[in-house]
């Protein structure tokens, strides 16, 4: 290829031509960047090389729209919003950049002028590490859709070095290496040398004469940003993400220390201050670990605050005279979830210690700037921080805390003395002398003048259970924002084929930025030309995963079974272990049946992807279940009754037709390693049948459910998170619903306590085949456990999946009944996607703005 690269660049002039849209001029460019803004030796155009070309010439345009865009909101000066997460989970820029741009088929064309074709540029891009899951990856089409909606906007997030972790699976099971996303560079990111501000850690108080007070010593590391583009949909709106990364400078450097041969004292506080952005959650089981998180938490606070308010107060500068108290008129602070949480007393610090306000200004000010997401009624992910650890790091924020408690507490006195039992639970400092914490969801209750949940269920859980008593007191403060993605990546840009179909079909491409259009869809779904467009739309979508599946494990997949995908972080509350048990029982009945009945069944590739995280033990059992299943199931000649060849791995682009007779029977157990997004983008689109199967009342919306709905994949799942609503705008009679409902739940469990719990003999059985070695010899009786008694820590199956096990798998036989009847399914897939106008992160966004941020379209003219 470098040979090939080679002769097409030199026919290419190499000259500047930052905003051209022709073809041979974009050609030029991107030859211009790999001459002129070179990272690699040179004589090298290979797809590397080109991609970050590529990157750079397309960088040219957004740097262009970026700075009118922070222009025109420096005239206008709107209110604004900040958008405050510890997660961003992005994917690859360039597909998503040149599709908003709307100059995907320029560059098609100008790489072929240089040798190359786009999909396999675009593939060498990898994942910005910035995030795990559904929070981030929703933070991220939010930040699509504020600029696709001309909303003026920002995001706030750290730069991990080496974000989560990258997934490898061995014989072990899951092994975790550090991600390499950085290891090159980001060709995307701007770093911005004049904004750095210092954040400071430990150290004491000290009280000046006149009582005000200051935090003082400790260690101080320097805050430094890069900027990310984020281009809305055709429109020149481009906003930031700005991203934080901890340096220390260089009078921090000990040289005297360092000359003495002392070289890791000299340099402490530049290691210290590297480790606040390399990993994204890092382990918090030592103390160490538990002051890391607490420092990348407030380290993202204290430096986004100082930016927010230094941005104000430029803004007033040209103004005369102007007051605080209109801080909240001009900025928005919403918290993705607890993790910023310390934003309320970082807020109050800087106005009362640096600002000079008193406590009930600076309290006013905060209490109308600060709104707050809640994403879960789980009780380990509602934080709860040590307050030794919080004083020893942060003191003069500890201070702040207790104040706000104290005066919560008085204001229930005197005014809802009913209350007053319910104290302990609703007050912000829990003083239990065993082990006394700073409770962060209700401090952003308290604190905050909105408080969301992200579906309805979740929402009406939040206010009739979690914060039950806070209503009482402020029945307005409560909200709900049901969440969406957004159209353009999970749709238009990842199933091009789809997609034109719907624009086609629909006569009109408006689809993509008003989704409810989406509806009109439901006039065709029993048209038959219409069907086999969809169909065949549907099977290159699953022929290109096909193919995926194959480079990356080795297995060959049939494009002709039912392609049947879970992808989300693991976890026991997500059940994929109700997933795998039911493909065991699957399995046991097809190797028990006879060849004549086998042919009558439907045949499936059930395929599951995600990460466990690193310390969480009951996961990672499940990732190694989920692949020793597959090594016994996917070499059973018995199951698969289909001709398998072996293929060579590198050839990627082997046609299918070769590789399979027509499948009548038989299944398929695939582990999808490193789950990300633009592993996503190859799943969603090829999937048939998606699994949303959490324990009801757990998931507080869950955003792939939307994403697989949007591509015309059913559903099958419990009524929780977000399934209610997707189910209601699809129709009941096209989603496969099973499980017990969230307010049963509770009951359930007590049943089970109670010795009531009778289970049914499949669900024995499936569990008694693992115990019989026939998956190997690795020990999951730790994993079926916890499946197993009727209480106790890790026991008593918390998770209901016993309970849920005989309705889902009856469930699963309505699933394939109705895969065998073709019209039928694709008729119930078409609607699908027909009712999934609801789900725009657009229509979220947009309900943001109106209801808890308050701030206006600002169009870049």
């Amino acid at each position: 290829m470098a040979e090939n690269g080679k002769s097409a660049t030199e026919k290419v002039p190499a000259v500047a031509n930052p905003l051209s849209e022709q073809p041979s001029e974009i050609a030029s460019n991107i030859n211009y960047h790999a001459q002129f803004s070179p990272h690699f030796s040179p004589f090298k155009f290979e797809p590397e090389q080109a991609f970050f070309a590529t990157a750079e010439s397309v960088r040219d345009r957004l740097v262009k729209q970026w700075n009118e865009t922070f222009l025109h909101y420096h005239k206008v000066d709107p209110k604004q919003t900040y958008y405050l997460s510890m997660e961003y989970l992005q994917g690859r820029a360039l597909t998503n950049a040149i599709g908003n741009l709307d100059i995907q088929n320029a560059y098609a064309e100008a790489l072929n002028k240089l040798g190359h074709e786009l999909e396999e540029i675009a593939e060498q891009e990898k994942d910005a590490a910035l995030g795990n899951g559904g929070l981030g990856r929703l933070a991220s089409c939010f930040l699509d859709s504020m600029a696709t909606l001309n909303l003026p906007a920002w995001g706030y997030g750290l730069r991990y070095k080496y974000g989560l972790f990258k997934q490898l699976i061995t014989k072990q099971g899951q092994e975790e290496i550090a991600e390499d996303w950085l290891e090159k560079f980001s060709p995307w990111e701007v770093v911005r040398h004049d904004i750095v501000f210092p954040v400071r850690f430990f150290g004491s108080i000290e009280i000046n004469p006149d009582g005000s007070r200051k935090w003082v010593g400790g260690e101080v590391v320097q805050a430094l940003a890069y900027d990310v583009p984020i281009p809305g949909y055709k429109t020149k709106n481009t906003i930031s993400l700005r991203l934080w990364e901890a340096k220390a400078r260089a009078e921090d450097f000990n040289l005297f220390q360092f000359n003495d041969g002392q070289y890791e004292s000299a340099a402490q506080l530049h290691s210290r201050a590297q480790q606040i952005c390399a990993v994204l959650y890092p382990g918090d089981a030592t103390e160490d670990g538990k002051l890391l998180r607490l420092k990348q938490q407030f380290f993202l606070c204290s430096a986004s605050l100082q930016d927010i308010i230094l941005r104000f107060k430029e803004r007033r500068s040209g103004k005369g005279s102007w007051k605080w108290s209109e801080f909240p008129s001009k900025v928005a602070v919403q918290l993705n979830d607890t993790h910023p949480t310390l934003a309320i007393p970082e807020l109050m610090r800087l106005l009362m210690d640096d600002e000079r306000l008193g406590w009930d200004e600076a309290w006013d000010v905060t209490t109308r700037t600060i709104a707050y997401t809640n994403h879960t009624v789980l009780p380990e992910a509602l934080e709860k921080w040590s307050q030794p650890v919080m004083w020893k790091l942060l003191p003069r924020h500890m201070e702040i805390i207790e104040e706000i408690d104290k005066r919560f507490l008085a204001m229930i006195n005197a005014t809802r003395p009913d209350l007053e039992h319910k104290l302990p639970t609703m007050r912000v400092l829990d003083h239990n002398p065993q082990k006394p914490v700073v409770r962060m969801a209700n401090l952003c209750v308290v604190s905050a003048h909105t408080v969301n949940g992200v579906a309805q269920l979740h929402s009406d859980i939040l206010k009739a259970e979690l914060f039950a008593d806070y209503v009482s007191i402020w029945p307005t403060k409560f909200q709900n924002k049901t969440n969406g993605i957004t159209p353009r990546r999970w749709l238009r840009f990842c199933s091009p084929e789809l997609s034109n179909i719907i624009t086609k079909w629909l006569k009109t491409d408006q689809w993509v930025t008003n989704l409810d259009l989406l509806s009109g869809l439901r006039e065709f779904a029993d048209n038959a030309d219409f069907q086999d467009e969809w169909a065949s739309a549907k099977m290159a979508n699953k022929q290109r995963l096909a193919q995926y599946i194959l480079r990356v494990t080795g297995v060959s997949i049939d494009p002709n079974s039912l392609f049947d995908i879970q992808v989300k972080r693991i976890h026991e509350y997500k059940r994929q272990l109700l997933n795998i048990l039911g493909a065991i029982y699957r399995y046991k009945k097809l190797k028990e049946m006879s060849p004549e009945l086998r042919k009558n069944t439907t045949s499936r590739t059930i395929m599951i992807g995600g990460k466990a995280f690193a310390t969480y033990t009951n996961a990672k059992r499940i990732v190694k279940l989920v692949n020793d299943v597959g090594a016994v199931v996917n070499n059973d000649p018995e199951v698969n009754s289909y001709l398998k060849k072996p293929v060579a791995l590198h050839n990627t682009f082997i046609s299918y037709a070769l590789l399979f007779s027509k499948a009548t029977s038989g299944i398929d157990v695939v582990f999808v390693p490193n789950y990300n997004v633009s592993v996503a983008e190859m799943l969603i689109p090829g999937s048939e049948l998606s699994q949303h199967i959490s324990t009801a009342g757990m998931e507080a919306s869950g955003t792939s459910n939307m994403k697989f709905a949007l591509n015309g994949c059913l559903i099958i799942g419990t009524l929780d998170g977000a399934n209610v609503e997707i189910r209601e705008e699809i129709g009941e009679e096209n989603f496969f619903l099973f499980g017990a409902r969230a307010d049963e739940v509770p009951q359930l469990r007590k049943d089970r306590e109670n010795g009531l719990f009778k289970p049914d003999p499949r669900f024995e059985e499936a569990k008694q085949f693992i115990r019989s070695g026939a998956f190997g010899s690795y020990d999951y009786n730790p994993l079926l456990d916890s499946l197993e008694g009727n209480s106790g820590y890790g026991r008593g199956d918390y998770f209901l999946v016993g309970h849920d096990f005989p309705d889902y798998m009856d469930a699963q036989a309505r699933v394939d009944e109705a895969y065998k009847d073709r019209k039928k399914w694709l008729k119930m897939s078409i609607l699908s996607t027909a009712g999934s106008g609801k789900f725009s992160s657009d229509r979220t966004i947009a309900q943001y703005a109106k209801e808890i941020w308050n701030i206006e379209e600002c169009q870049v003219p």
